[in-house]
């Protein structure tokens, strides 16, 4: 059974995020945990403020987390029928990327899906900014990230964005090969580049990617470098049609040292499609 984490705010990004991941795998026998961190704002906790008045700042969060979850709960029951879908609903009086770690850790967690931007205002930000500081934290397993409003029916497409530099694990590409094999698509290798002369080692990596992917429908493709690789990928993927990005955390250190872009962080803000972050 596959066991993934979603995390909510309760705000209506974080469920279109989980009824993403319900859709995606509709067909996959799943436990999911339904995750809430809190805690007060860094202001709350500030000034003169008694201990007495934080605590009724925490057990207000505590008791809001509680109820809320409850509800989501009740909701699944009555109305998500699938009998391959399990939930179990987490609260926690810690950071997101705290949280995270530690049910992962304690829990065998095998890929962790949330929204990309959170709710503002009233509530404290979630989501967004802290997609790029779980990304920072959690390393060694996939982080699936569903952009705000993204509308997910079916998949066609998985672009996997590469530039050959590393060699593949085993395993590290198994998400995807999980989703492609699952929904019967096509996984496009996007490589970005200037030019596309591959060096010895490229190639070796290339090969190796090859066999990697046996038995599935693939190609290469080249895409010419257009300002930045996060524009060059953005270009490329607004051409495409129900589609996904993967991209292996390491493969950005290469472009931070070449032309210091922060791709992880900027794919991860800015993407209109679903991102899957595959541990390095």
């Amino acid at each position: 059974m596959k066991k993934i984490v979603l995390t909510t705010d309760f705000s209506e990004n974080a469920w279109n995020a989980i009824f993403t991941a319900l859709k995606i795998y509709a067909d996959v026998d799943c436990h999911f945990f339904l995750l809430h961190a809190y805690e007060p704002s860094t202001l709350n906790l500030l000034g003169t403020k008694s201990q007495q008045r934080l605590g009724v700042i925490y057990d207000s969060l505590s008791k809001h987390s509680e109820q809320e979850l409850e509800e989501m709960f009740k909701y699944f029951e009555i109305n998500h029928k699938n009998p391959k879908h399990k939930f179990t609903t987490i609260s926690k009086s810690e950071t997101l990327e705290e949280a995270v770690k530690e049910i992962v850790s304690q829990n065998d967690v095998d890929i962790l899906m949330m929204g990309t931007q959170g709710a503002t205002g009233a509530k404290e930000v979630f989501l967004g900014s802290n997609t790029v500081k779980v990304l920072k934290t959690i390393k060694n397993i996939p982080i699936f990230a569903i952009p705000s409003g993204f509308n997910f029916q079916k998949l066609r497409t998985i672009i996997f964005a590469t530039d050959f530099t590393k060699p593949f694990n085993k395993n590290e590409l198994n998400q995807i090969i999980e989703l492609a094999i699952l929904w019967k698509t096509q996984i496009e290798i996007v490589h970005v580049a200037i030019e596309f002369n591959l060096n010895d080692t490229q190639n070796t990596n290339k090969a190796i990617l090859k066999e990697r992917f046996a038995g599935l429908d693939y190609q290469f493709k080249n895409v010419p470098f257009e300002i930045s690789i996060s524009h060059s990928i953005d270009a490329y993927v607004g051409n495409k049609d129900s589609c996904i990005l993967s991209i292996i955390r390491h493969q950005h250190t290469f472009w931070e040292k070449i032309i210091g872009e922060a791709v992880i962080k900027k794919i991860a803000f800015h993407s209109n499609i679903p991102v899957i972050f595959l541990p390095q």
